[in-house]
């Protein structure tokens, strides 16, 4: 799984002109998805994601977490996470994996997140063509790849 975490003051995703989720301070996750990915994966961003300490304390350091600050999180599926463009000028999403494979996984993700911060999180529509606004807070822009733990 590779995830682009962003801390939002606010962001929200509007599919067919209807908004689908919306938060107020907190993480924008954009999730990809491949087939080597598993329950493991699963449960090791989610606990990072959780515990990233990326929001500023009193004293105007980031040590604090989205589960510390009661914050939101709104997850979106994003395949193009996967793009390999070593080759040409056209992406190839061959590594990004079919919406079979990927939806009970970004179902998985999204239940665990839950769990995790102890709250219902917001959500795009997996496969919809999505518009997602955002305002980047710092900004802070972290990637996680689960196949490097990094």
């Amino acid at each position: 799984m590779r995830a682009v975490i962003q801390r939002v003051t606010h962001a929200s995703v509007t599919v067919d002109g209807a908004v689908t989720g919306a938060i107020q301070q907190g993480l924008l996750i954009l999730l990809g998805i491949e087939d080597a990915d598993t329950q493991e994966d699963i449960t090791w961003l989610s606990s990072k994601i959780v515990n990233l300490r990326i929001f500023n304390d009193d004293a105007g350091v980031m040590n604090v977490s989205v589960k510390e600050i009661h914050g939101d999180i709104l997850l979106v599926s994003q395949f193009t996470l996967h793009a390999a463009v070593k080759k040409g000028n056209r992406p190839s999403y061959i590594r990004a994996s079919k919406p079979e494979v990927a939806i009970p996984l970004y179902e998985k993700m999204t239940a665990q997140l839950e769990q995790d911060l102890g709250t219902p999180i917001q959500r795009g529509i997996f496969g919809a063509d999505m518009k997602v606004a955002l305002l980047n807070d710092g900004p802070v822009t972290i990637l996680i790849d689960t196949q490097h733990r990094e």
